[in-house]
């Protein structure tokens, strides 16, 4: 039978107390870093609405917007993937796909994967208020 010396068990309560600390530090570093991830995804959506809008009333394609959007929405979609909100970078990635050439997606496979820019704010709302609920922190990274 291992016995504990006082000193043995000393360090043993440091490192506990250390390691539930550092895990407290990460377990905020990840709802500060999906926080900033899912706000970026309603500015994405909004800059989309933006050159959309820009696109309809003149009827041109701008070709530098688009190379844009392809990486922003793509950057988005591995920075979710890295927090586990697959469902989500999922949508992102096919949305990076479509800006970099938005002539390879039809229509019917756009409408299958759900990818309106709607539903993607909307999804990213949603998962914000999850955050929100169970943290606490009514979003405000850092608390």
């Amino acid at each position: 039978m291992a016995v504990i010396s006082d000193i043995g068990l000393w360090a043993l309560f440091r490192h506990l107390r250390s390691w539930l600390s550092n895990l407290s530090r990460a377990r905020q570093q990840r709802k500060r870093e999906s926080i900033e991830a899912l706000r970026a995804v309603v500015v994405a959506a909004r800059h989309t609405q933006a050159y959309l809008r820009q696109l309809d009333d003149t009827g041109r394609r701008d070709h530098a917007t688009e190379a844009n959007l392809a990486g922003l929405w793509t950057e988005l979609g591995f920075r979710l993937i890295d927090l586990g909100l697959a469902k989500l970078a999922k949508r992102c990635d096919i949305r990076g796909r479509y800006w970099a050439d938005p002539d390879t997606l039809d229509a019917d496979f756009l409408q299958r994967a759900d990818v309106g820019l709607e539903r993607m704010e909307q999804l990213a709302r949603q998962l914000l208020a999850e955050i929100e609920t169970a943290h606490g922190s009514g979003g405000k990274p850092g608390q």
